[in-house]
């Protein structure tokens, strides 16, 4: 891990992690033509996204990509997708790309050489933010999911289906190379359990422990 960062509280550390990833894409902007931000979906990034989507920057030289997708439209309140339109792609945000991971086919699988086409140009990816389960899991990287063993592999494409126990729905996940190299690495915990899993996770393999394929190169942030 490179490094731990510890706030006294949550809203602190949403807003912290806002400000620090509007200035890694700024740094990015002066060094390059573009650059990417891939983030979580679920509910915890929803207030990082609240403030950055302010933020003062160059955004239509911004794609923001999600690290995984459950296989649901839009409309669905288990849409990944649909937090990032209503969060984080709006006010001045709303001028950046999006790369999706989503499209109306009936299995991912249907769709993923496009999806992978329409990522190529945003990687490697600038900045990466990434949430984590209290089972170690990242993106779609669950253990025990059914590809974890490829999307864990060195010459694994850029995306991959992903059926998982407990799952409700296919998923589509971003693979362990790509999220491994990205230019900046965040991850985002709330709370002592995931704390406790982040610790096992340092001397767990990646199939145990997904996240461990981050790890390395990851500044992690966590609030009570």
């Amino acid at each position: 891990m490179k490094d731990l960062i510890e706030y006294p509280d949550a809203d602190m550390m949403m807003l912290d992690l806002a400000n620090t990833i509007a200035g890694s894409l700024e740094m990015n902007l002066q060094t390059h033509e573009t650059a990417s931000l891939c983030v979580p979906g679920g509910t915890t990034p929803g207030p990082i996204f609240d403030s950055l989507c302010a933020a003062d920057l160059d955004w239509a030289r911004v794609t923001i990509m999600l690290s995984d997708e459950r296989w649901v439209p839009e409309s669905s309140p288990r849409s990944n997708t649909a937090l990032l339109m209503h969060r984080l792609c709006v006010g001045r945000a709303a001028a950046a790309k999006i790369a999706p991971l989503y499209m109306q086919t009936d299995t991912p699988e249907d769709a993923l050489d496009e999806l992978i086409e329409g990522l190529k140009p945003a990687l490697p990816i600038s900045v990466l933010l990434l949430g984590m389960g209290a089972d170690m899991h990242t993106a779609s990287l669950f253990p025990g999911a059914d590809q974890l063993d490829a999307a864990l592999r060195d010459d694994a494409p850029a995306l991959m289906a992903m059926r998982a126990p407990g799952a409700p729905e296919p998923r589509i996940t971003l693979t362990a190379p790509v999220l491994a190299g990205a230019m900046e690495t965040h991850i985002v915990i709330i709370g002592d359990e995931k704390r406790e899993a982040l610790e096992r996770a340092k001397h767990l393999s990646p199939q145990a422990a997904p996240v461990s394929v981050v790890l390395p190169k990851a500044t992690v942030h966590w609030a009570p």
